[in-house]
């Protein structure tokens, strides 16, 4: 990377303000200090997309949420996540994610498993569009702990409908 040429999303803000510019800053340009770390997003469901509860899809909709933390716990209860239009969930349960454990947040209606790594939004309407979107997840205070902006053309290079964040 040539050091000389890139400039920070801060920096760039800082001269756009300064120019009377209004910048937008990237949504992902802030790295946030939190052991809990969006993975990665499989935003469109393979097939073709059914909210119907029984035979529908959204199940095969999930968001991954992993710990990458060396020594750290992390109970899951409290955290919100939501999409760039308001859609939201809330972990409501205890759900502890070890270091380095993960855990799908999946659409659709089921039974949430610690053994399986599996919790189920209970309700049956897809909440990532299949184009663009931006995904929040949310401290149970209210501090953003990651953010991640995608477009399918962008982000989704071999067209499969899913997306990895944090290797």
């Amino acid at each position: 990377m040539r050091i000389h040429r890139v400039l920070t999303a801060a920096a760039a803000a800082t001269a756009a303000a300064a120019l009377g510019f209004a910048a937008a800053v990237p949504a992902q340009a802030a790295e946030y200090s939190s052991a809990l770390k969006v993975k990665g997003i499989q935003y469109d469901a393979p097939g073709r997309d059914s909210n119907k509860c029984s035979g529908g899809n959204t199940k095969d909709e999930y968001l991954t949420i992993k710990n990458y933390s060396k020594s750290t716990k992390v109970n899951l209860k409290g955290y919100v996540v939501k999409d760039a239009t308001g859609n939201k969930f809330t972990f409501k349960n205890s759900h502890t994610l070890e270091p380095g454990d993960y855990v799908h947040l999946r659409g659709g209606k089921g039974t949430d498993s610690d053994a399986k790594n599996v919790v189920y939004r209970q309700n049956c309407n897809f909440i990532w569009n299949n184009d663009k979107d931006t995904i929040y997840l949310y401290k149970p205070g209210g501090a953003r702990a990651d953010v991640h902006s995608y477009t399918k053309k962008a982000n989704d290079r071999d067209g499969n409908g899913y997306i990895t964040y944090h290797g």
